[in-house]
């Protein structure tokens, strides 16, 4: 070959490189954006924030609570020592779909692993991106999560994906695959709003009936006119994703998270098609009742005592007669979902911890009361509130506001297990007798 050949072919190099690095420049952009508007999607960020309000972005130190304990969220940062900067992108995928750390610990199920199984390749590819690229860099070790024995054993979780580690794109989707996407997978909204079994899985054959989380009640989101949403409209319910309110429903813990920290960022289009993915779910009953949750308005015995309380309390922003003001930001009571509910959680725990969240527009704040008033009057307002604007029919006792206190009922697999525990070191001691004392007869 010829000087001239040579240099002909490595200026035809140079040129194939810059091609393909102006492709890869043009494309990226554009990548990462999507990449950010999935993690978005995925509410990321409400689990991986900081300890602190102003923290970064994803640098992890927030305690989720769960029936097991406190479980820390990790660093998800490209950092290289303390977050996820060493992560190659199968490394990621593994985590996102099968629940499994690049040294291969098994992350606990507070990791949605679950639902992100359904995550397409183009997908899992974008986030990555985003995570490596988009996403600054904070070198901030986060503490470990100690959880009591068994469930500090990381490796048990994996007989559990075994057993119900399934593919959640089973729903069939019809004409709104986007919606199912959304609601199933990135949303991963069954997670809350499907109750679970004895062992804490997600109850398929009740596909978002409904569910317990921390004390909070994920209400019933299937079609149901009366247990679910049937009865709103496609409006309402895209208000509510994108502001945390409507005229029937306004939202607190969990479920002000998300829409703070995901849903108020969604597409109309994308919001659209959760509506319209929900309200084509298969109604499930879930209450006795024969009108929804937000058709109640009162009509029950008054109590003195607790009409004080909420004149104390409550009337400055909701008003004596419970009518709410300026415009709903403070809401009515009556025709609400909360205190027309059959089961008492949310109001109790709204009076307990208030409301935070932040809708597209405009911040919405209530004091809790957590420290103000003990278990009795705690009871004794909600009841109130319960008889004179919402469900008389449901009652609020002081045992059940120190249970919800305390972070709610105990699922019965933490019940059990201290019993299964000693039930099997049982087992596994009368049968090394059984077999200590069939070795002495057979050498007699």
């Amino acid at each position: 070959m010829g000087r001239r050949q040579v240099v002909q072919g490595l200026c035809a190099f140079a040129l194939g490189i810059f091609a393909v690095s102006a492709f890869a420049g043009a494309e990226d952009p554009q990548i990462i954006a999507r990449g950010k508007y999935l993690a978005v999607a995925a509410d990321c960020a409400a689990c991986h924030r900081g300890s602190a309000e102003h923290d970064a972005p994803y640098v992890g130190g927030y305690a989720i609570a769960s029936p097991m304990g406190k479980i820390i969220a990790s660093n998800i940062t490209p950092a290289k020592e303390t977050g996820i900067g060493n992560y190659n992108e199968q490394d990621f995928r593994r985590a996102l779909t099968q629940g499994i750390r690049r040294d291969g610990q098994p992350l606990y199920p507070a990791m949605p692993y679950s639902a992100y199984q359904g995550l397409s390749d183009a997908d899992l590819h974008a986030l990555y991106r985003y995570f490596m690229v988009g996403v600054a860099p904070v070198e901030r070790a986060v503490p470990a999560t100690q959880l009591d024995f068994p469930f500090s054993w990381r490796y048990a979780i994996l007989g559990w994906n075994w057993l119900f580690l399934k593919n959640t794109s089973t729903h069939a989707a019809g004409a709104n695959e986007r919606g199912r996407y959304l609601v199933d997978v990135l949303g991963h909204c069954s997670a809350c709003h499907s109750p679970r079994n004895w062992m804490m899985a997600e109850r398929g054959d009740r596909y978002l009936a409904g569910g317990e989380v921390g004390g909070w009640i994920a209400p019933n989101i299937t079609s149901d006119p009366v247990s679910g949403i049937g009865g709103w409209s496609q409006t309402e319910l895209v208000q509510y994703l994108r502001t945390g309110r409507n005229d029937k429903a306004q939202a607190a813990g969990g479920m002000a998270e998300a829409v703070e920290h995901s849903l108020r960022f969604l597409s109309d289009d994308d919001l659209t098609a959760i509506a319209d993915w929900l309200k084509q779910t298969p109604p499930i009953t879930t209450v006795r009742a024969t009108k929804a949750a937000y058709q109640y308005q009162g009509g029950g015995v008054d109590r003195a005592s607790g009409a004080a309380l909420y004149a104390i309390s409550c009337a400055s922003c909701h008003r004596l007669d419970a009518k709410g003001a300026y415009d709903g930001h403070f809401p009515a009571l009556r025709r609400n979902s909360t205190v027309g509910s059959e089961q008492a959680n949310n109001l109790v725990m709204v009076i307990l911890h208030g409301v935070k969240r932040q809708g597209e527009n405009i911040q919405t704040w209530m004091p809790g009361f957590a420290d103000s008033l003990d278990d009795r009057q705690v009871a004794e307002l909600g009841n109130y509130v319960l008889q004179q604007f919402g469900n008389p029919a449901v009652k609020v006792t002081p045992a059940q506001v120190a249970q919800l206190r305390a972070g709610g009922e105990i699922p019965l697999l933490i019940s059990l297990l201290p019993y299964l525990l000693w039930g099997g070191l049982l087992l596994v001691l009368l049968a090394l007798g059984w077999l200590i004392q069939a070795r002495r007869r057979r050498t007699r």
